[in-house]
This record gives structure tokens, C-alpha cells and sequence, in this order.
């Protein structure tokens, strides 16, 4: 919780804000920008009868870069998509094993989908290929994705390691015989 004023914050206050909540910034950003060209569509295409046609290339592209960042979100508070049913019914030390494989497969899934979304990027700055309403370069809507699955790694990782500081640290309700 911020208890001070902006005037008080320091320099690494603010650095240190940021960086924990680089993605909800991000995503705040999109959806606000998505939001505001959805209803200036809405509202062009009720005066004019015409539709701002760039709108649909825009909020596509504006769509992934959410996911990707909203991802990284749930990845920092832990609520990604898991199956723990196996893991919570297999002894403390087997299911400690199994959290520590689901962090590594999970790991080199999403190395993997930064990795080929970089290679997508360096091909379409290669190619020189551009967006098909508005013409821009298309590495431009693609610049976000190497980098999101990255921040995705970090989130990932630091909530894996505070899950398996808070596992150590937990007493066994009852003792196993």
C-alpha cells in the first residue's frame, strides 16, 4: 500500500513501483487505449455511417499484447491455469518434486514461446512486411511478445520460489507413519 504522497516518493520508490508492477501498467495502458478506439469506432460509425476500419488491426494486435501481460499478472499471483490434484494428494516429498518439474516444463514452455516470438519478430523486420489496414510494420504490434512471455519467466519464478519458501517452512498438519 502507498501511504505517501507522490511529492515523497524518491527515485527508487517509484523504480522499485514500476518494476513490480510493470504489467499492470501495461495492461492499464492497453485497455484504456483499447477502450477509447473501440468507442471512437462506435461513434464514427454512427455519425458518418462509415467504420473506422483501422480500429479492427488495432484492438487485434492490442488483444494479444493483454493476454500476454495479463498473463505475466496472474503468473506473479499465482493464479495461471494448474492442475494440482495429483500434486496435493502425492506425500509432502514426491509432490515437492512434481511442483519442482511443473516449474521447469513450464519454464522451457514459455522460453519457447518467447524464443519463436522473437524469431517472428526478426522475420517480419526482415521481410519488411506490413499490417494489412494501416500499413505500419508489422514487427511493430509484435515488438511486446519476447519480452511479455520473459516477464512471464520472472513472474513465474519468483511466485515458484515464494510457493517453495512457504512449502519448507509449512509444519505437517499431522505426522506421517
Amino acid at each position: 500500500p502507498v501511504t505517501r504522497g507522490l511529492a515523497d516518493l524518491g527515485g527508487t520508490t517509484v523504480m522499485r513501483f514500476v518494476m513490480q508492477e510493470f504489467e499492470k501498467i501495461v495492461c492499464a495502458v492497453l485497455f484504456l487505449g483499447m477502450t477509447l478506439i473501440g468507442f471512437i469506432n462506435v461513434v464514427v460509425r454512427y455519425a458518418t455511417h462509415y467504420s473506422f476500419a483501422a480500429s479492427e488491426e488495432v484492438l487485434t494486435n492490442g488483444f494479444l499484447l493483454l493476454t500476454v501481460f495479463g498473463a505475466a499478472i496472474a503468473a506473479r499471483r499465482g493464479e495461471h491455469l494448474a492442475v494440482t490434484l495429483v500434486q496435493n494428494a502425492l506425500p509432502r516429498r514426491a509432490a515437492q518434486m512434481v511442483f519442482i518439474l511443473s516449474v521447469i516444463l513450464s519454464v522451457l514452455l514459455l522460453a519457447a514461446s518467447a524464443w519463436f516470438s522473437w524469431v517472428t519478430l526478426m522475420n517480419q523486420i526482415e521481410s519488411g512486411i506490413r499490417s494489412y489496414a494501416l500499413g505500419l510494420p508489422a514487427w511493430w504490434y509484435q515488438i511486446g511478445l519476447p519480452f511479455g512471455f520473459a516477464l512471464i519467466i520472472i513472474r513465474y519464478l519468483q511466485h515458484a520460489a515464494e510457493t517453495w519458501h512457504m512449502q519448507r517452512r509449512e509444519p505437517q498438519a499431522t505426522p506421517r507413519v
